[in-house]
């Protein structure tokens, strides 16, 4: 049987199981970290790309992204240290700053906009950026691009979980986006409606139609 992992998180000696990544090991023992690209949901495997999760490990330069870090023996891991507290509310600012505002949101109570509140972030310093238009063709779902973060969890849940293989990325920096198989509208591309990307989506980016949802 493989040996636990012993190492320090918040000051705290604790022991994590093979496999199991630092985010994990905080979440089993009630330490909350954010994350928006992650999702403990089962089939779903770790990115690291939005930075929510970040923590600081001590002798490291860079911080790392708890969600796809393997602890080691011995490691000293901090989550609350004001390094890494301060990174994520950077990180969380500028993710709200193309977002609509919380009033006018597609989903007010996202995950985004429930960890916007819990880390005291809710506004932005910085211009907000134009949005490609969003999408209302499918009679299902609806796909609103301005309020998309490119966490890729839908394109995991497509993918990976119903492997379904309809939704990708297109375009860099600025210009990438979320699309449905060569960039058609959602109700013309071979989306089968399961609903396993809106379960995913962190930010109302991809929405069941309340119409939908009545019937």
């Amino acid at each position: 049987m493989a040996k636990e992992i012993s190492f320090t998180l918040d000051g705290q000696e604790v022991s994590g199981l093979p496999g199991e990544t630092i985010w994990q090991v905080a979440h089993r023992l009630g330490i909350e970290i954010p994350h928006l690209c992650y999702s403990p949901a089962p089939g779903y495997r770790a990115d690291g790309n939005c930075r929510t999760c970040m923590v600081e490990i001590e002798g490291e330069r860079v911080l790392a992204a708890s969600c796809n870090r393997l602890p080691k023996v011995g490691m000293v891991v901090w989550v609350e240290s004001a390094r890494a507290r301060n990174a994520r509310s950077i990180v969380m600012e500028l993710l709200v700053t193309d977002q609509p505002a919380r009033l006018q949101a597609h989903d007010p109570e996202s995950e985004l906009w429930q960890w916007a509140e819990r880390i005291g972030q809710m506004e932005s310093r910085f211009p907000k950026r134009s949005s490609p238009p969003n999408d209302s063709s499918h009679p299902a779902m609806s796909v609103n691009l301005d309020a998309c973060i490119h966490c890729t969890r839908c394109v995991r849940a497509c993918r990976e979980v119903q492997v379904n293989d309809v939704i990708g990325m297109a375009g860099r920096g600025a210009d990438n986006l979320i699309v449905f198989d060569m960039g058609d509208a959602m109700g013309e591309s071979s989306c089968v409606a399961c609903g396993e990307c809106v379960q995913a989506c962190p930010t109302g980016a991809l929405l069941a139609n309340s119409t939908a949802l009545e019937t």
